[in-house]
């Protein structure tokens, strides 16, 4: 017995045997340890996705229902109520925090073995949506290609989005100003008035003022520069240039208005900023298309508005009775860490040539007289040989004195009585052509109108603009609305990444505002 146990222990043979089935056994229960960490981080995963998702849907400000609710009705439908432990809303200045919390037992099969014998998948996530003090200007074409379809998308559009940002911010802290556009910006009598206006024509309804080169060096508009109304005047539709014709003619002689540059349209004037969502709404709604299309003075205008200088506007405004006393202090500085300011640039065209009637043929008294009996004109040339200075068209003559066919005197006719009975091309020749001939046109047009900026100054003009806007912290959101190439490239550049640029058609203009809606109210995950 004895001899054998000795051969017993000096035996090698089997030895690995022992060896493998320890390791075996080992990597069996790490095997099994993994499948319980595995399962642990699936459960973990998907309590923790849950969380996220119902937070982030309970938090939205513009959601009406209770938000404690949401989270759990929400957690509930992806089959994990039982799993939720806490639920915790806190309603601040202006936003929503909701914080959820959840456990749920994995039931480990190989742990144990090692004394774990809980191991609990925990979740926490908590949604924040906030809206700070915020300043918005929405800078919307008007122009003629806006007619029909078009414009009803862009009033349902808009409309929309003042309800989504009024209707989430109960503590009123959202102002938006309305500037439309198209050849100008028609400003209203009230506004119009807070500037250095000159050359007042007083024809009501129209009040748009040409802004000199000198105030597009920064965001403000001054209100100590002299700044000139837009004539109202037929400066765009021609005449006969052969004999006479009559000055009550429709056709060739009466001013189209409907060519007038700033239109005379009380539903497109600038709404000034504004909380009450009844008011904007119904501006927007009430919008009308015509006209042609200047980009550049609707985004000056926006961002003249939203500038601190404007400051003092708002102030006479809450004054008078005009503005909510809620808006004192606004426009807010640039640097001020608690509001933001943001400018919604949407066209469907690009910039036309702008023309204008010069300074000196705007307001004043003319050389122009007119009949108080029969209406008919003469004009007085101080430089034409003889004593007969006055040139009357309708007999083709020349007179020492002013028509009139009554005891009453001619009246010397102001030019802005001249233009609002006479198209320009008519007076350039009638009065200047046909005494003096094709030169003495051309040249009466020429002193008479001119070109205020072409298409590609006015281009440059806009990026200039909206870079200033943006070096100041401004957001700048663009929407090329069926815009052909050049608007859209106007419109892109302006945005302040491509993430705030939009393209549209048709109705999914509506889906550009509400995107940008959406990202204004700050819907953020913050944990």
């Amino acid at each position: 017995m004895t001899k054998a146990l000795r051969v017993y222990a000096k035996a090698e043979d089997g030895a690995l045997i022992v060896f493998a089935l320890f390791l075996f056994v080992l990597m069996a229960m790490m095997g099994g340890v993994a499948i319980d960490v595995l399962r642990y981080e699936t459960t973990r995963t998907h309590l923790s996705q849950t969380l996220d998702r119902c937070t982030l849907m309970a938090a939205g400000l513009t959601q009406r229902l209770d938000p404690q609710s949401v989270v759990e009705d929400c957690v509930e439908k992806a089959g994990l109520a039982d799993k939720l432990e806490s639920v915790v809303v806190l309603d601040g200045l202006s936003s929503r925090d909701v914080q959820a919390t959840a456990r749920a037992a994995t039931n480990p099969f190989f742990l144990h073995l090692i004394g774990i014998d809980e191991f609990d998948a925990q979740a926490g996530s908590r949604a924040v949506q906030t809206i700070t003090n915020v300043e918005i200007a929405l800078v919307l074409d008007v122009s003629g290609s806006m007619s029909g379809a078009k414009i009803a998308n862009l009033r349902a559009a808009a409309s929309n989005f003042v309800a989504d940002m009024l209707d989430s911010d109960p503590n009123q802290r959202v102002s938006i100003t309305v500037v439309p556009y198209n050849a100008q910006v028609n400003l209203g009598p009230t506004l119009r008035g807070k500037f250095n206006a000159t050359h007042l024509h007083n024809v009501t309804d129209v009040n748009c003022l040409e802004l000199p080169n000198a105030v597009f060096g920064a965001p403000a508009i001054p209100r100590n520069v002299a700044l000139p109304m837009m004539a109202w005047s037929d400066h765009y539709y021609g005449t006969l240039t052969g004999g006479y014709v009559n000055p009550t003619d429709t056709t060739y002689a009466r001013p189209n208005t409907s060519a007038n540059f700033c239109r005379q349209t009380p539903a497109n004037v600038v709404r000034m900023a504004s909380q009450n969502r009844a008011q904007l709404q119904s501006q927007i709604n009430g919008l009308q298309a015509g006209g042609n299309t200047s980009i550049v003075l609707g985004m000056k205008w926006g961002a003249a508005l939203l500038d601190p200088a404007a400051r003092s506007i708002y102030s006479e405004y809450i004054d008078d009775g005009l503005m909510s006393g809620n808006l004192e202090g606004r426009p807010f500085s640039y640097n001020d860490p608690e509001s933001m300011k943001v400018i919604v640039l949407m066209t469907d065209g690009e910039h036309v040539a702008h023309d204008r009637i010069n300074d000196a043929f705007k307001s004043g008294l003319s050389p122009i007289w007119r009949s108080a009996g029969d209406g008919r004109y003469s004009i007085h040339h101080p430089t034409q040989p003889g004593p007969n200075k006055f040139y009357v068209p309708h007999l083709n003559t020349w007179r020492a004195t002013a028509w009139t066919n009554t005891a009453t005197p001619a009246q010397r006719q102001d030019w802005r009585e001249v233009w609002a009975n006479l198209r320009l091309s008519y007076v350039a020749w009638q009065f200047y052509g046909r005494p003096y001939g094709d030169a003495a046109y051309n040249n009466a047009i020429t002193s008479m109108r001119s070109v205020y900026a072409s298409a590609t100054t006015m281009d440059t003009m806009l990026q200039s603009t909206c870079n200033q806007v943006k070096d100041n912290g401004v957001i700048v959101y663009g929407i090329a609305f069926e815009a052909p190439a050049r608007g859209q490239a106007q419109i892109s550049g302006c945005a302040s990444s491509p993430q705030h640029y939009y393209e549209a058609t048709g109705s999914e203009i509506g889906a550009a505002f509400d995107s940008i809606a959406a990202n204004l109210t700050m819907l953020k995950l913050t944990q």
